[in-house]
């Protein structure tokens, strides 16, 4: 269903549907904001479902109808909680920021005093899902699709930890239990034929033909696999195996994901005859309009080796105007009275970038933890600010992340050593009068400070940092990582 007709059910309205949105409150002090969150988070179950359409998390519900007039009363308080759902296929060995909107979906929940179960796609993965897919993907080996599958489960761990740690207070009431599972163990073992004439028998043809990614391939020249084809209906078994094992009453996922959630909501309810729910969320796109993720090659990803904290921070400051105050409710548990104040205070002080700034703060905390936001910090204030304590105080693994193009170095530091010493002894600048030139004509800086000297002494706490180290930067990009052996 449409998200707003829920809204309206449940007493709020989603201004991101264009209805009518009532004025926020003023900003309220920290002490009264601390309770009134605590007090909101007290009742929040019983306006989860309105809480997320405002924040525009929750973008569309089905089935209408039975949504409408069943799941508010099913999220009340005292009632039993409900488990919801959401699948991450190991099609890498991270996951990215496209993924983000259906964790923080499921986290919400959870905060709402209901169960959660992520699933990793151990199984479907192996097909490939074909939704807004012009082509099949590449088959992965089935030993690559085990190794992502434990990557996507560490994420998922660290994510959902993370937020335990730093996000919730045992105060504010039960916490929602999660699971972690990977359908491979259930798809894995279930004979050919019992699938086709259990789930296989259940759904109609006719339906799976209709969906629009499934017609695109089948008009397509390279045409659709049988194996792409029964996509959806793993997918719904998925969901029929977790409503039958585990409670699972709601699916989440992915505005592409609708075609793959009405196939389990078909099956659930033909197989067991419960009433089921699926919810979707936002797809995050480029500023071009394409999806963030792997396939179209933009992917911002959360495991630390492939997109350090550092750069999934600048990812965040670096977001315009016109999305920030959308991706503070959509990416943060900030209140909505709170995220008014913030763009408040941005109207009048556009030049701080507050908004963007609290909004990395945010997310870099939720996926690093604090540490990771500590080192997203140093490094922003050692590249931009060239600040020679968070140079200090930088890990050589935080030296890497950040200059990931640079050159390392071991040198020994020798008696009466200069800078043209230095950047010989480095392979940074040619041989010969060049070389020279280059240092005399500005275009040589040691922790950020030119040097026009080349016979300079490299000096101790100047040149060479308390941990041992020297950033050497020739022209404009090209960086020199100089560690210095026995001090």
């Amino acid at each position: 269903m449409a998200a707003p007709a829920l809204c309206r059910r449940c007493g709020r309205a989603a201004g991101l549907w264009g209805l009518h949105r009532a004025p926020l409150p003023p900003p309220l002090p920290p002490l009264r904001r601390r309770a009134h969150e605590q007090a909101r988070r007290a009742r929040g179950a019983a306006g989860l479902l309105a809480a997320q359409c405002e924040r525009g998390l929750f973008q569309e519900v089905f089935p209408a109808q039975s949504a409408e007039e069943q799941l508010p009363a099913l999220l009340e308080p005292g009632r039993p909680p409900l488990a919801a759902y959401c699948g991450f296929d190991p099609t890498a060995d991270s996951l990215h920021v496209g993924h983000l909107l259906p964790v923080m979906a499921l986290l919400h929940f959870q905060r709402a005093g209901h169960d959660v179960i992520a699933v990793v796609g151990g199984a479907t993965a192996r097909l490939g899902d074909p939704s807004g897919r012009e082509r099949a993907r590449e088959p992965l080996p089935a030993g690559r699709v085990r190794a992502h599958a434990r990557a996507l489960r560490a994420g998922l761990e660290r994510l959902f930890g993370n937020h335990r740690e730093l996000f919730w207070e045992p105060a504010a009431g039960r916490l929602g239990r999660a699971a972690l599972l990977d359908n491979a163990r259930w798809l894995g073992r279930e004979p050919l034929l019992r699938f086709l004439g259990g789930a296989g028998g259940r759904l109609r043809m006719g339906t799976l033909l209709s969906r629009q990614s499934c017609q695109a391939r089948l008009r397509s020249a390279e045409g659709m696999s049988l194996a792409e084809f029964l996509y959806p209906a793993l997918q719904a078994y998925d969901f029929l195996h977790l409503h039958q094992h585990h409670g699972c009453r709601i699916q989440l996922g992915g505005h592409d994901q609708m075609g793959n959630i009405m196939s389990g909501y078909e099956l659930v309810t033909k197989m067991t005859g419960t009433d089921v729910f699926g919810i979707t969320v936002p797809l995050i796109t480029s500023t071009t309009g394409d999806k963030l993720g792997k396939t179209a090659g933009n992917a911002v990803w959360l495991n630390r080796d492939k997109t350090s904290p550092f750069e999934l921070y600048q990812f965040f400051v670096r977001q315009q105007d016109n999305v920030v105050e959308k991706y503070l409710k959509l990416f943060t548990f900030l209140p909505l009275e709170e995220i008014a104040h913030i763009m408040e205070m941005h109207a009048k002080e556009p030049e701080k970038w507050g908004p963007q700034k609290r909004l990395a703060a945010e997310v870099t905390k939720l996926v690093h933890g604090r540490e990771g936001l500590e080192s997203a910090k140093r490094c922003t204030k050692a590249l931009y600010y060239s600040s020679v304590e968070a140079l200090e105080d930088m890990s050589d693994q935080e030296l890497q992340e950040l200059f990931r193009q640079a050159t390392s170095a071991e040198l020994m530091l020798e008696p009466g050593m200069t800078v043209l010493d230095l950047c010989r002894k480095a392979n940074a600048i040619p041989d010969g009068p060049s070389g020279y030139r280059k240092i005399t004509d500005g275009g040589v800086s040691i922790n950020g400070n030119r040097v026009t000297n080349p016979e300079t002494v490299l000096i101790l706490g100047q040149h060479i940092l308390k941990n041992g180290v020297s950033l050497l930067r020739v022209g404009k990009k090209n960086y020199y990582i100089i560690k210095w052996l026995q001090l």
